[in-house]
Protein backbone atom coordinates (compact mmCIF):
# COMPACT_ATOMS: atom_id res chain seq x y z
CA UNK A 1 0.00 0.00 0.00
CA UNK A 2 1.20 3.48 -0.84
CA UNK A 3 -0.35 6.83 -0.06
CA UNK A 4 -0.54 9.99 -2.08
CA UNK A 5 -0.50 13.28 -0.22
CA UNK A 6 -1.95 16.13 -2.24
CA UNK A 7 -2.03 19.80 -1.31
CA UNK A 8 -4.19 22.16 -3.33
CA UNK A 9 -3.54 25.86 -2.84
CA UNK A 10 -6.60 27.85 -3.83
CA UNK A 11 -6.65 31.33 -5.21
CA UNK A 12 -7.99 33.79 -2.62
CA UNK A 13 -11.73 33.39 -2.08
CA UNK A 14 -11.99 30.18 -4.15
CA UNK A 15 -11.89 27.55 -1.35
CA UNK A 16 -15.73 27.31 -1.17
CA UNK A 17 -15.87 26.43 -4.88
CA UNK A 18 -13.20 23.72 -4.46
CA UNK A 19 -14.90 22.19 -1.41
CA UNK A 20 -18.26 22.19 -3.20
CA UNK A 21 -16.72 20.47 -6.23
CA UNK A 22 -15.24 17.70 -4.07
CA UNK A 23 -18.42 17.26 -2.02
CA UNK A 24 -20.90 17.29 -4.88
CA UNK A 25 -18.91 15.67 -7.71
CA UNK A 26 -15.31 14.57 -7.30
CA UNK A 27 -15.70 12.00 -4.49
CA UNK A 28 -18.56 10.23 -6.28
CA UNK A 29 -16.67 10.16 -9.59
CA UNK A 30 -13.53 8.93 -7.84
CA UNK A 31 -15.47 5.94 -6.49
CA UNK A 32 -16.17 4.77 -10.04
CA UNK A 33 -12.45 4.93 -10.82
CA UNK A 34 -11.17 3.06 -7.76
CA UNK A 35 -9.92 5.95 -5.63
CA UNK A 36 -9.71 5.35 -1.88
CA UNK A 37 -9.61 8.59 0.05
CA UNK A 38 -8.09 8.47 3.53
CA UNK A 39 -9.01 11.98 4.63
CA UNK A 40 -9.34 15.66 3.81
CA UNK A 41 -8.17 18.66 5.81
CA UNK A 42 -8.21 22.42 5.53
CA UNK A 43 -5.39 24.43 7.09
CA UNK A 44 -6.27 26.32 10.27
CA UNK A 45 -2.72 27.18 11.35
CA UNK A 46 0.13 27.06 8.88
CA UNK A 47 1.66 28.81 5.89
CA UNK A 48 -1.65 29.20 3.99
CA UNK A 49 -5.29 28.94 5.00
CA UNK A 50 -6.00 28.60 1.27
CA UNK A 51 -4.75 24.97 1.36
CA UNK A 52 -6.82 21.82 1.07
CA UNK A 53 -4.78 18.73 1.97
CA UNK A 54 -5.93 15.19 1.31
CA UNK A 55 -4.61 11.67 1.39
CA UNK A 56 -5.34 8.84 -1.05
CA UNK A 57 -4.54 5.15 -0.55
CA UNK A 58 -3.35 3.04 -3.49
CA UNK A 59 -2.53 -0.65 -3.90
CA UNK A 60 0.34 0.24 -6.25
CA UNK A 61 1.76 2.96 -8.47
CA UNK A 62 0.22 1.18 -11.47
CA UNK A 63 -3.24 1.32 -9.85
CA UNK A 64 -2.72 5.01 -9.15
CA UNK A 65 -1.68 5.78 -12.72
CA UNK A 66 -4.64 3.88 -14.19
CA UNK A 67 -7.16 5.53 -11.87
CA UNK A 68 -5.87 9.06 -12.45
CA UNK A 69 -5.86 8.50 -16.23
CA UNK A 70 -9.43 7.20 -16.34
CA UNK A 71 -10.68 9.90 -13.94
CA UNK A 72 -8.98 12.71 -15.88
CA UNK A 73 -10.72 11.61 -19.08
CA UNK A 74 -14.16 11.09 -17.48
CA UNK A 75 -16.71 13.37 -19.22
CA UNK A 76 -18.64 13.92 -15.98
CA UNK A 77 -15.44 15.09 -14.22
CA UNK A 78 -14.52 17.39 -17.11
CA UNK A 79 -18.01 18.96 -17.04
CA UNK A 80 -17.93 19.37 -13.23
CA UNK A 81 -14.47 20.93 -13.34
CA UNK A 82 -15.43 23.33 -16.11
CA UNK A 83 -18.67 24.34 -14.34
CA UNK A 84 -16.84 24.96 -11.05
CA UNK A 85 -14.38 27.23 -12.85
CA UNK A 86 -17.02 29.25 -14.72
CA UNK A 87 -16.23 32.21 -12.43
CA UNK A 88 -12.49 31.75 -12.94
CA UNK A 89 -9.73 29.37 -11.93
CA UNK A 90 -9.78 27.80 -8.46
CA UNK A 91 -6.24 26.54 -7.95
CA UNK A 92 -2.97 28.40 -7.73
CA UNK A 93 -0.88 25.27 -7.16
CA UNK A 94 -1.14 21.48 -6.82
CA UNK A 95 1.49 19.48 -4.95
CA UNK A 96 1.58 15.68 -4.93
CA UNK A 97 3.80 13.33 -2.93
CA UNK A 98 3.88 9.53 -3.00
CA UNK A 99 4.45 8.19 0.50
CA UNK A 100 5.61 4.75 1.59
CA UNK A 101 4.98 3.73 5.22
CA UNK A 102 7.90 3.01 7.49
CA UNK A 103 8.21 -0.32 9.32
CA UNK A 104 6.92 1.34 12.51
CA UNK A 105 4.01 3.26 10.94
CA UNK A 106 0.53 2.63 12.37
CA UNK A 107 -0.79 3.07 8.81
CA UNK A 108 0.42 0.36 6.43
Amino acid sequence: MIHELRIYTCLPGRMPALLKRFEEHTIRIWTRHGFQQAGFWTTVIGPSNNDLTYLLAWESLAAREAAWASFSADPEWIAARNASEADGPILANVESRILKPTAFSSVK
